[in-house]
């Protein structure tokens, strides 16, 4: 059990580490989950576009789901928030960073395959407009307080 937590432990540094691809860097990810029974979850990330040229986070792949959409959250005419898919993907302007963080933009992962337990690591492909696939492993966070990811504004506009 230990050397397991170990293992864990030494996988999630390196997941910790920022995928790049072109330019496109993730950086400070983390999945959620409600437990380890939970049918859904979240992914946030920062997306840093380090090149001249714009770029659009256009699609998110992980075999630990059913399905893997884009999602944001909006405000409905009646003054409630609501999860909404987004169409056409998430922009990322050149030289700047967008933010996937929860209350706004973030994967959904939704009919999972597998419990996700605090430390685990999934793996998702995330396809770029311009950059093409990046393959990034983000570990699961199950203790992340809502307001560390708050810290880091957006740069984008």
């Amino acid at each position: 059990m230990l050397r397991t937590r170990f293992a864990a432990a030494i996988l999630a540094i390196f997941a910790a580490t920022p995928g790049l691809t072109d330019g496109i860097m993730i950086h400070d990810g983390y999945v959620l989950t409600a437990g380890p029974m939970a049918k859904s979850g979240a992914a946030f990330f920062h997306i840093m576009n380090e090149t001249d040229q714009d770029d659009r986070l256009i699609a998110v792949a992980s075999d630990v789901a059913a399905r893997v959409e884009l999602h944001t959250h909006v405000m409905t005419t009646d003054g409630v928030m609501q999860m909404r898919e987004i169409e056409g993907g998430i922009e990322v302007a050149a030289r700047s960073m967008h933010m996937l963080q929860r209350g706004g933009d973030h994967v959904m992962l939704m009919g999972l395959a597998q419990k996700l337990g605090h430390g685990d690591i999934v793996t998702f492909t995330l396809t770029f407009e311009n950059a093409g696939d990046m393959t990034v492993e983000i570990p699961v966070d199950l203790e992340r307080p809502a307001e560390q990811q708050m810290m880091h504004p957006s740069t984008d506009g």
